[in-house]
Formats: C-alpha cells, structure tokens, sequence
C-alpha cells in the first residue's frame, strides 16, 4: 500500500521547447567541466543536450513505458567526452532533481508512477552511459594492445624506435597498464594505475601480484590467473575489486592478456584496467532500489523470490529445507478507511520494524510483498520448527498496541506456514499453499498461525478451479434442472415439485448446489443462474399445465439465494419470465432460507410483499434452523413454511420422539393460525409420513416419494423407505 500522491500535469508545446531548454541549461552547467576532451564551448554542449532532454521527456510520458531509448542518451554523452569518473553521478544527478520538474509528462501522471519512471529512465541511461564507456574503453585497450605488440616485435628490429613508441602510449593512456612477469612480480604500472590506487608517492614495482587479493574475488579469477600464467590460456577479462592505499575499495574491469617470446614461451602478463567503482556503486544503488520495499526499508517481492527460488533448488546432499511463514494483517482495510492511507503507511513502518527485529538468525529473511502482506523465510536443516518458532515471535511482536499520533492501534495478524525439502515445490506452488494457509488461519478467527494442509490446499484449488469454470458452464449449457415432488400429505397426490440445479461438469461429473451455489454467491453470477433456473422452471411449470397430466393446480418451487434478494431487478425479472412463459404468479412458489430474513429491514422485505402481492407463494425454507422470534412471522411475506429435517428424524421409526412430534406440533399449530400451510422436507420413510399426515402438515417432499429426478418423472413415486 502506498499513498496516492499528486499528479504530475501536461503543458503546452511552445511551453514545453521552453522547459527543455531550461532543463539542458541546467544540465549543462553541471557536466560541462567534467568533460575530458571539451571539444565544445557550454554553449554548443547546451545545444547538443536540447535533443537528448526531448529523448528522456518522451520517455517519461510514453504510453506503453519503454525506458530503453534513455540508453542512447547514455551513450550519446559519452561520445561527447563525459568520461570523467565524475561524470556520471552529475548526470544522474540533474536527470533526478530536474527532469520530472522541468520536463513533466505529456498527459496527467500520479507523482508516484512518475518519479518510478524517472528512476527506471536514470537506469537506463547508466546502462547507455557503462555501455558505451566500455566500448570506447575496449577500443582503447586494443590499441594499447596492438602498440605494445607491435613494440614488442620492433624491439627485435629496433628497439629504441619502439621503445619510445610503447612509452608514450603507455603513459598517456587513459586507462591503467601494468606489465608483470609470469612469476607474478609486478615489472612496471603507468600512471593511470597510481591514480586508481590514490598513491602517486609510490610505485607497486617490485610486488607479487598474488598479494593483490580481496575477500570479495570471484572465486574462478585465480583459476583463470594460473592458467594464463602456465600458458593454458591467452588471456581472460573480470571485474576486481582491490584496496586502495586508503583502505577504501576500488572496482576495477581488469583485461590482462599473456605476451610470449619468440619461441612461444609465456614471458610476460599486460594488465588493462578501467576504473568501475563509481558505476558499481550506481548498481548497487539501483539494485538495492530495485529489491526494497520503498516504504518499510524491507525487502521486496523481487528479492524474496529470489531467494526463494535459491531455496527451492535441488541440492546435492538433498537434505537442505524451507519454511515460509505469510503473513497479513487483520482489518488493515478498516485503517485506512477511517483513519486515512497516511496512517496506514505509519503502521506498516512500524510493523515492518517489529518484523524485522524478529528475523535475527542466520538464513532467516523477512520481506513486504506489498499492502499488508509480509513474508519470513527461513532456510536449513531446521527450518519446519524455526518456522513455528518465527511465526509465534512475529504474533508476540505485535501484540503490542501501536503508538501513532497518540492513537493506541491494536495490530493483530494472520499466518499461514509452509515447510519442507527443497527441489520437491516450485516458488509458485509454496506461495499458492502460504497464501490459502493463511486465510484459513484469518476463517479461524485471525491473530494466529495455521500449518499448510495437502488436503486443505486441494480443496481451495478445487473451489478456485469450479468458481474459474462457472461463467463458461452457463454460457455452454451446462447446468441442468432436477424435479423433486410436493405430495400432499391428505391424499398423496403430487401437488408441485421443487426445482434444483445441477452442474454437469466436463471433468468432475454431476455437482450439486452445495458445490457450486456458495461459489456462484461470491462471484455475483448467482444472479443470471438464478434467472436462468426461474426461466427453466416457469417453462416446465407451463408444460406441466398444457399437457394437463395431472388433476388440480401445479406449482414449482425455486430457491432464491440471499444476493438475489438484493438484487433490484428481482422483481421485474420474474414478472418477465411468467409473462414470457405464460404462466399464471399462483404456479409458482419462491423459496427463502429463514437466515437470509433474520433482521430483514422493511426496504429488504419490499420486493418479497410486491412478489406476493401479484400472486406468486413465498416460503420461508429450513425454518426453525435460525434464532429469529416466532412471532417474526407476522411481518414476513410467506404463505409456507418449510420445516427443517433436523425436527423429524425422531419420527422415522415408530415410537416417535415424543420432542420432535411436540416440537412439529406446536410449529403446525402456530403456522396454521398464521393461515401459513407447511411442508416437509426429507421425508424418508413410511412411518414418518404418517406421523406427519396426523400432526396436520400439509406436503411433504423427501426420498420416501422420489428422489430428484427429470420433469417426466414427476408422477412416479417410489413411496418405499429410504433408509433400509
């Protein structure tokens, strides 16, 4: 999370040249005197930086962003002998400060997305600038080359002709020369080499090359210098770091190449060296940018993953592991809410802090992914219990109010811990499995950590494959409507039928509602498969009527799911669908659970009384599941309530639970005073349906009569016990 910023607005084009002009005064003033070769006045310099400040403006405003074009501007300065060592950081310097002031993108921009691209654009420059240094270096090191070659072979023919030919470049050159023999002793440098190293009182004439080590040489460069010095190899190019006589570091882009006798006989070592430290020192800069988070000082998702990734790969012994603990805030939303994005990023500081302070054990690294997710990972033989450990240090970090502004800010956190053996899981994989831990530790009350479970993490994966695959099964008929018979209890005929979708999956076959239902909910496509389950049933409902199978009135009966209770069209969308089938409001009954009426507002309520009121029936489904009070019922819409199953298992055999028939009892006494008729559902044998008939319920559905079946089947009831 981050705050918002200003924008970074247009200007006109007259406005525009103006602004560049300003912006290459500016930058001229500043790299002039550090050209080495100034081959024009300030001036002309001004003039020749005017395009090359239209280049990086264009950039800084381009829709795609592209930062690649900023690399010629690079190398354009270097063709215009910006050189000097101190060059480069005064170029950045003014592209930092003054580009996005002076030369400011073409369309409105947030701050923030502009100065990232400044940043980017700075990169690339350096990269043009480091590129063409190194070009224009190389050039020069193959004449040194060829001139100390060439004076080689005429010192054989005339050695004091060459010999001045060679000191001459040798002493004038830009870059640092050293020549040393195949033992290593170090014969002569020029004076390049002294200004590197800071000491021009003193020459390294006379050492070892070998004592001319750092502790951060890469591990392959006295490989590659004993093979030179056998004669293995002609030459080898690296970057070394040396100790200046001041103790301080300096980079250098070493070449050195073996020069051999007339027989062919390694003889002596030629060293071309191009001080690198200032743009080393520039990628570190830009590469620590480029892995931290820029609010919190932590690491960022790029470095983590990296790491990451290192930790994941196969090791030799196969015993190395990983722990990944993933952590998020609870209700860090409601902060920056009410409190403003201002606080909100003061209390990500201080939890990155806290975080920080408990990742204090070797291969442990603490990282912001971004908003209010962090992540600790922890690396070796004992990960899987340093990570439980590290999860309970970072829950006892926070437990700490946090102070800002004098506002006391209780912090509690969710995290989800993923451990096991490196080279088994991709990066992707541990982070999916993290990720679902944790919001199970967030369904699990929050401010807790939660172990990675397989079979946990199959079951979200399976939910997050069906809820991906929903709105293409609408689209592809895939859904299907079963008929489960209402049979009046008086005389067991068949007096209507509930209708109830289900999914014919490609892969996982027929899935019913309570596999789907939850996730159509969460995704808002409840609302055209709820109209298309009423479009179906009205349809089959009409047909019912033509065919005129059965005696007396049909009805269908169709669940309505909470967010079509919200929905404001649900009222003209089932006006519609009758009219369009042609079916009278009576044939049809709409099903609401108790628990999406339990404190319905009047406004709620509204489209069910306008529902009722043109005819169609309300029932009130798995009534006696909720904590509503009964005398509730007066205000509800509903001319039938479904009694839950849970209230007549006790009636399956005989005798009868004497509390479930008094509980029945008294709900059908109510319901009928109310004039509301009451059905039953999952009715399973013989002896509960009776048991029913006499305690006055008017229908009954349930697997006793039929099990849900397609619309022809409607008439055939089994009537036979679904429990033996």
């Amino acid at each position: 999370m981050g705050s918002t910023g200003s924008v970074v607005g247009a200007v006109g084009p007259d406005a525009r040249d103006d602004r560049l002009r300003r912006f290459a005064a500016i930058w001229s003033r500043a790299v002039h005197p550090a050209l080495t070769a100034p081959a024009m006045s300030r001036a002309e310099f001004e003039r020749y930086l005017v395009p090359l400040a239209r280049t990086l403006s264009d950039s800084l405003g381009a829709r795609p962003f592209d930062p690649r074009p900023a690399a010629g501007v690079g190398e354009a300065l270097v063709r215009a002998h910006c050189t000097d060592p101190e060059a480069l950081p005064l170029i950045l310097g003014v592209i930092d400060a003054y580009l996005v002031l002076y030369c400011p993108p073409d369309r409105p921009m947030p701050a923030e997305e502009s100065r990232a691209r400044c940043s980017r654009l700075q990169h690339a420059v350096a990269a043009g600038f480091a590129r063409a240094l190194r070009e224009r270096t190389v050039t020069e090191q193959e004449a040194i080359s060829t001139a100390a070659l060439a004076a080689q072979a005429e010192t054989e023919q005339a050695l004091h002709h060459s010999d001045a030919r060679f000191r001459a470049v040798f002493e004038t050159a830009a870059v640092g020369v050293g020549i040393a023999d195949v033992d290593g002793r170090i014969l002569d440098v020029n004076q390049a080499v002294l200004r590197m190293f800071g000491n021009l009182s003193s020459t390294p004439t006379g050492r070892n090359v070998g004592e001319l080590v750092h502790p951060d040489d890469s591990p392959d460069f006295w490989n590659l210098y004993r093979e030179l010095v056998r004669g293995d190899r002609d030459h080898y190019r690296v970057e070394k770091p040396y100790y200046r006589s001041d103790g301080s570091v300096l980079w250098t882009d070493l070449s050195v190449a073996l020069l051999r006798d007339a027989s062919g006989e390694p003889q002596y070592q030629l060293a071309l060296m191009e001080d690198i430290t200032e743009r080393r020192h520039l990628h570190e800069r830009l590469r620590y940018e480029a892995t931290h988070d820029a609010l919190t000082g932590l690491p960022n998702r790029t470095l983590f993953f990296e790491r990451l990734d290192r930790a994941l790969e196969p090791q030799a012994d196969g015993v190395a592991r990983f722990s990944l603990c993933y952590l998020d805030i609870d209700g860090f939303k409601s902060v920056n809410d009410s409190l403003g994005h201002t606080v909100g990023d003061q209390l990500l500081v201080a939890v990155a802090e806290r975080l920080r302070g408990c990742a204090t054990e070797p291969g442990e690294l603490v990282a912001r992914l971004g908003g209010d997710e962090f992540v600790a990972l922890t690396t070796g033989p004992t990960a899987p219990g340093d990570a439980t450990a590290l999860a309970r240090r970072m829950l006892a970090a926070l437990a700490e109010p946090v102070t800002l502004d004098g506002r006391h800010l209780s912090v509690r956190a969710s995290i989800g811990v993923v451990d096991g053996a490196a080279g088994k899981r991709g990066a992707a994989e541990v982070l999916r499995s993290a990720d679902i831990t944790m919001y199970r530790a967030k369904a699990a009350g929050g401010n807790r950590y939660e172990l990675a479970d397989a079979d946990s993490d199959a079951r979200v994966i399976a939910r997050h494959s069906l809820t991906n695959c929903l709105p293409a099964a609408l689209d592809n008929d895939e859904f299907f409507i079963e008929y489960q018979p209402l049979v009046q209890l008086a005389d067991g005929t068949v007096r209507g039928a509930e209708a109830l979708v289900r999914w014919l999956h490609p892969v996982h076959g027929v899935l019913g509602p309570d596999q789907f239902i939850p996730l159509a909910e969460n995704t808002g496509l409840i609302v055209p498969l709820g109209r298309w389950v009423l479009e179906e049933a009205a349809r089959q409902a009409r047909s019912w009527r033509s065919a005129g199978t059965y005696d007396g009135p049909l009805r269908v009966n169709v669940n309505l799911s909470p967010s079509q209770l919200r929905y404001p069209g649900l009222v003209a969308d089932t006006v519609a669908v009758l009219d369009n089938a042609g079916l009278d409001p009576s044939a049809l009954c709409l099903e609401v659970t108790e628990n999406a009426l339990i404190g319905a507002d009047e406004d709620e309520l509204r489209p069910l009384r306008e529902l009722a009121d043109l005819g169609v029936d309300i029932a009130l489904d798995d009534f006696g599941t909720g904590y509503s009070n009964l005398s509730y019922l007066r205000r509800l819409p509903v001319s039938t309530l479904k009694l839950d199953r849970s209230f007549t298992r006790g009636m399956q055999r005989a005798p009868a639970d004497p509390v479930d028939v008094k509980i029945v009892e008294g709900i059908v006494s109510l319901a009928h005073t109310l004039d509301l008729s009451v059905t039953v559902e999952g009715v399973e044998t013989g002896t509960q349906a009776a048991h029913l008939r006499l305690l006055g319920c008017d229908t009954a559905q349930g697997w006793y009569y039929a099990r849900p079946g397609p619309p022809e089947r409607l008439h055939t009831l089994s009537l036979a016990d679904a429990t033996s």
